[in-house]
């Protein structure tokens, strides 16, 4: 059977199930399911992920792998946290940028 016709700019979209972290030893972290990665620095990783904005904080980080394509992104360094930013998500009043720079 043929694959389904997409017309011309309709995007493939990526199930979220697809979605997966994986820490060892907080030394280093492989994502799977990120869609873009925002910004990166020794202190932390941006990344926009089909289930939301993540946020990877530690000291010396360095971004290993980003495969956009396949949707993997690996960081090393010492992992301090990980968190999500939903956008849109009621109580929220500040925007992402707000919140990491105050």
């Amino acid at each position: 059977m043929a694959a389904p016709m997409r017309m011309p700019g309709e995007e493939k979209k990526r199930s979220p199930s697809r979605h997966s972290i994986t820490i060892d030893k907080r030394e280093s972290v492989n994502v799977l399911g990120v869609t873009d990665v925002i910004s990166f620095d020794e202190e932390s990783v941006i990344g926009e992920t089909e289930l939301g904005v993540i946020i990877i904080r530690g000291v010396n980080l360095h971004v290993n792998r980003i495969s956009l394509d396949s949707g993997e992104l690996s960081v090393s360094g010492e992992i301090d946290g990980i968190a999500y930013e939903n956008p849109g998500k009621a109580g929220k009043s500040k925007s992402l940028m707000g919140r990491l720079f105050r």
